[in-house]
């Protein structure tokens, strides 16, 4: 895709409404007339009762001490109380997860029509005919993804919908800076030409709450490893380190795992509850090896290493895995998408006794890959991270297609071109049966070189039929340099929320760069059956973060999101308002105190009263939400 004309202005000429504006007024007509066509019908009922009752009660046997004929209600089904393990914000987990075949594909998402080339490879040796997955995979609902308590991956579960956890009530509307941790160190790039430091984007922490029994075989500190209840949070930054800490005081759990080469994504933890951590690499500055990492959590160990080095890569040379994975614990299997042009699949063949003091794999990989006759294959890859909904996969490559891919015959189901580049990860949703994507795009390709003001889309799409459902747009603006090097984008970077509890009709999107280049941010949310606007917050500062939503226990919504200046801003959800902010600050208390340098562009997370959030300056903050 080449970079047009400079100066494009957001187009919504393709925003469709999912439904005539008009239907709400007809609709109360219609229910209106039901209730007096129903009304008259009970009347009637009532007095035929009357004048009859006599020969009904000699004739049925079947009735109540009033006459009235007893009809058996059919009993619901039970909702099952809720796992220790579980989320609360998600449950109890409604999504039905059925993926309906029948339905007939949007013609204007149709791979076929683009001349798609598929290819599937098994421990690198390529596959004749069709592929079909021995173990199939199927993810159900999020609130089942996890099975101990924790934020284990980007956005949390397969659909990508939630960063918090637990509770948060909120008593007095106010963001404390409870500690920092200032220790993150630099790494010279590949390139030789700048230091890549602290944590960028997406950078989110995870959290898990590990049980004792498997605490006790970890190389944790003795104060983590027999306090009652360790809530540990996993950062991993750009100096090649992963760094692990108390989430309640900031102090260390364990030494660091040194990865030797810088990581800019979001690592994943094994949701089975398995000490495991899966990482990738952001850049080829670790020595010999560029690619994928899983390392032991009892003693820090390398269970393994992938370096996506195979043959008929796309880009062969880059094999970087920015994305964060998901893992089927059902089938033990890895999926993650990978720059370098394939989507992975481990069969991990996992070895681990709960409790125990090791743990192995030996994993069998399987790539796929695939081509369209409009696309050039030396910008092919994934940055983005996979959503998972039962076999189907979502993601968006790097040459602006939003992919369907079903991950048991690693066939494309459907593939829809955005409007411009995107790197942020689907966002899954199901309504009314129906699993819907939403995604948004940057300002990349709209224009030439220099400073222009273009259209970041936003869509909600159907994800069994790639049928657009609703598209809009908000203006950003963006910076092209002579190389991408020195480009500066606006547009969506930040991950959607898809509004839960008391603003479960929303979804809501962040735009960067809304009044100038490196100026103005907004935060919008959406009906999400009519992509029209409900509440917009604008903020001076731009921000690459995602924004993060958690709630009380009676569903009341909050967001918080960060800027690039270090501030945390945290918003009502219902309406848009704000609360309260805070400027986070480097050496609180010392004579070296400052707010100077301090830039967040990673995304956070937030559990049960607590944020954590890295920045580019090499702190990590933690931050009481009361």
């Amino acid at each position: 895709m080449q970079r047009g004309d400079q100066y494009i202005e957001p187009d919504n000429s393709y925003y469709r409404p999912s439904r005539d504006p008009n239907e709400g007024t007809m609709t109360l007509v219609v229910v209106i007339t039901l209730l007096f066509v129903c009304l008259t019908g009970v009347l009637a009922a009532v007095y035929f009762k009357k004048i009859t009752t006599k020969e009904t009660l000699a004739n049925i046997d079947t009735t109540d001490q009033s006459g009235y004929i007893s009809i058996a209600s059919p009993t619901p089904t039970p909702i099952p109380p809720i796992e220790p393990y579980q989320n609360p914000i998600l449950y109890p987990g409604l999504a039905n997860v059925n993926i309906n075949k029948d339905l007939a594909i949007d013609p204007n998402a149709n791979p076929a029509a683009r001349g798609i080339t598929q290819t599937v490879m098994m421990n690198r040796q390529f596959v004749e005919g069709d592929y079909v997955r021995q173990k199939p995979i199927f993810m159900t609902d999020p609130v089942f993804y996890g099975s101990i308590p924790g934020i284990l991956t980007y956005r949390g579960n397969n659909f990508r919908n939630c960063a918090s956890f637990g509770y948060t009530n909120i008593y007095r509307g106010a963001l404390t800076q409870r500690w920092e941790f200032n220790g993150i160190g630099k790494k010279l790039a590949s390139t030789q030409n700048f230091e890549w430091s602290g944590v960028r984007w997406t950078g989110q922490p995870l959290v898990a709450e590990w049980p004792l029994e498997i605490r006790a075989q970890m190389n944790l500190n003795d104060t983590a490893k027999h306090q009652q209840v360790l809530r540990e949070v996993i950062i991993a930054a750009l100096d090649g380190k992963i760094y692990f800490f108390n989430i309640l005081n900031g102090e260390k759990t364990r030494e660091p795992i040194n990865v030797g080469a810088s990581i800019k994504g979001t690592p994943a933890l094994d949701p089975r509850g398995y000490p495991i951590i899966y990482v990738g690499q952001t850049d080829n500055n670790g020595g010999t090896n560029f690619g994928l990492y899983a390392y032991s959590l009892l003693d820090g160990s390398l269970l393994f290493m992938y370096d996506g080095s195979d043959d008929g890569a796309y880009r062969s040379n880059w094999n970087a895995f920015d994305s964060s994975p998901i893992i089927d614990g059902a089938t033990d299997t890895l999926i993650w998408p990978c720059e370098n042009g394939y989507i992975y699949t481990f069969d991990l063949n996992t070895q681990y006794t709960y409790g125990g003091a090791t743990i192995s794999m030996s994993p069998v990989v399987t790539g796929y890959k695939y081509m369209f006759n409009d696309n050039v294959s030396s910008r092919m890859g994934v940055e983005s991270s996979i959503a998972v909904y039962g076999n189907y996969g979502y993601f968006v490559d790097n040459t602006m297609n939003l992919c369907c891919l079903d991950l048991n015959t690693f066939k494309m189901v459907w593939t829809v071109v955005l409007g411009d580049d995107s790197d942020i990860t689907p966002l899954i949703n199901e309504e009314n049966g129906i699993p819907y994507v939403y995604v948004g795009t940057e300002v990349d390709n709209q224009g030439g070189k220099g400073e222009y003001c273009g259209a970041a889309y936003i869509y909600k799409i159907n994800g069994l039929t790639g049928k657009v459902e609703w598209q809009t747009s908000e203006s950003c603006h963006t910076f092209n340099g002579e190389s991408s090097d020195n480009d500066q984008s606006g547009g969506c970077f930040g991950n959607p929320v898809m509004g839960k509890g008391k603003i479960s009709n929303l979804v809501i999107f962040s735009f960067s760069m809304t009044s100038g280049l490196a100026s103005g941010n907004k935060l919008v949310a959406y009906d999400k059956d009519l992509g029209t606007k409900v509440w917009e917050y604008n903020m001076n500062i731009y921000s690459y973060s995602s924004p993060v939503d958690f709630y009380d226990s009676e569903g009341h919504a909050y967001i918080i999101i960060c800027d690039s200046i270090g501030q945390i801003h945290m918003i009502n959800a219902e309406d848009g308002k704000r609360i309260t902010y805070i400027q986070t600050k480097k050496n609180v208390g010392l004579e070296s105190q400052t707010s100077s340098g301090v830039s967040i562009e990673a995304s956070p997370i937030v559990y049960e009263g607590m944020l954590v959030v890295g920045t580019t300056s090499g702190s990590i903050f933690g931050i009481a939400v009361e």
